[in-house]
């Protein structure tokens, strides 16, 4: 067996492969600071139209599933002419959801 002279160190380990994590850890950790830093330096103002637009589709996507049986149920009883509307309970309700729209 023949021992040739090279850069492997006696636990096995290649200096120049160590030299070369070493760097790229430190330079991992000096990107992840300057991208937190930055983060925590951003901010965004969104106008009150963006606001709203955000607010509505939270609750769009928030809303119910439809109901397919129960839709074709009030369909059928307003094409026969049975369907009676309680236009106090129209209004009283409309107001209700405005006010709480308004908060």
């Amino acid at each position: 067996m023949k021992v040739q002279n090279s850069p492997v160190n006696v636990s096995g380990l290649d200096a120049t492969r160590i030299d070369k994590v070493d760097l790229k850890s430190k330079n991992q950790t000096r990107e992840s600071a300057l991208s937190e830093e930055m983060a925590s330096a951003a901010k965004v103002d969104l106008s009150q139209r963006a606001q709203d637009m955000k607010k509505i589709k939270e609750l769009a996507v928030s809303a119910p599933e439809v109901n397919a049986e129960r839709v074709a149920h009030f369909q059928k009883l307003i094409d026969e002419g049975k369907y009676k509307v309680d236009a106090k309970a129209v209004a009283d309700r409309m107001v209700d959801e405005h006010l709480l729209l308004g908060e």
